[in-house]
């Protein structure tokens, strides 16, 4: 692997006691192409960076996801490895992040912080938290990724075109891993460790951004598994509807008859009818999309071997 071809993307915000060692380690480890893009930190985390050589761009925007959307565009080498900057992602890891992207076996790496971490580096509602976000991905888009929310990760450059990223906050990681399910990129899940943190405390609310990310989990899962987000409203209409059927049907054996009841009764099962059929018409299409996008990337690859003769 030439190092040169990898570009080092490190979001930040007020992380000076972190960035200088961070840099630091990535240099020794032969990464000179770092990019820091800062959200606007008023502790001097910009200045450290660019004094041990590192390229800083201060964010037009604000949120993690619109300094790393920002960044993209200024990133020019076929790889990026990005990491917190704040000391939790250990930079020892980096060759294992990109060996998978440098081999062609994958277009995208996670670092899957769950398996093995520092002592108090993920509190018990951290990891609750996680494992059900984990969980629900995997309901909503049919694939199981180990640590969605991981800020450890590794793209190919065109990987990183085909996502058309515009989520501004935490939430993008979740956009990443949807857009890795809905345009069939290879990833691959790499074990690292995770540190805790030594400096400033979490930037992330684990209530308010929990809802964000649950949001954009059920958001981007209706375009990749719709056939299970329909067919749960489906069968939640033909529940009330079987509810309301039995109330009916037994007042009705006394005597007491409920015509809007009644009314009530068929519009549920008739209406959890048709939202199972759309979600099964919709599944149907986006299998014939994924098999168009496929054919479309085979008949690209081609073309470039051709170009290359």
């Amino acid at each position: 692997m030439n190092k040169d071809d990898v570009c080092v993307l490190i979001p930040t915000l007020n992380e000076k006691t972190t960035i200088g060692s961070l840099i630091g380690e990535l240099q020794t480890l032969g990464y000179k192409n770092i990019l820091v893009a800062d959200g606007s930190s008023s502790d001097g985390t910009p200045e450290i960076a660019k004094g041990l050589g590192a390229r800083v761009l201060i964010q037009s925007g604000k949120g993690k996801g619109a300094a790393m959307i920002e960044a993209f565009t200024q990133i020019t080498e076929p790889y990026i490895l990005m990491l917190d900057g704040d000391g939790t992602n250990p930079p020892e890891y980096a060759d294992a992040m990109l060996e998978p992207l440098v081999s062609g076996r994958a277009d995208h790496v996670i670092g899957n912080r769950l398996g093995d971490y520092e002592k108090g580096a993920l509190t018990r509602l951290n990891r609750l938290g996680n494992t059900f976000m984990n969980k629900l991905f995997k309901w909503a888009h049919g694939v199981y990724m180990t640590d969605i929310l991981s800020g450890y990760r590794a793209f190919t450059k065109e990987s990183i075109e085909r996502m058309n990223l515009t989520e501004s906050g935490f939430e993008i990681e979740t956009e990443i891993c949807s857009a890795v399910v809905s345009h069939n990129l290879r990833f691959e899940v790499v074990p690292t460790y995770y540190k805790k943190r030594p400096g400033s405390p979490t930037k992330l609310n684990p209530f308010r951004d929990g809802y964000k990310i649950i949001r954009a989990i059920n958001k981007y899962g209706k375009m990749n598994n719709p056939l299970f987000h329909f067919s749960v409203v489906g069968i939640l209409l033909g529940l009330c509807g079987l509810v309301s059927g039995i109330y009916v049907v037994v007042e009705w054996f006394q005597g007491i008859e409920h015509l809007p009841m009644t009314v009530l009764t068929m519009l549920f099962i008739v209406t959890g009818i048709l939202t199972f059929m759309i979600g099964l018409i919709s599944d149907m299409i986006l299998a014939y999309h994924r098999e168009e996008i496929l054919e479309i990337g085979k008949l690209r690859a081609e073309l470039e071997d051709l170009k290359r003769k």
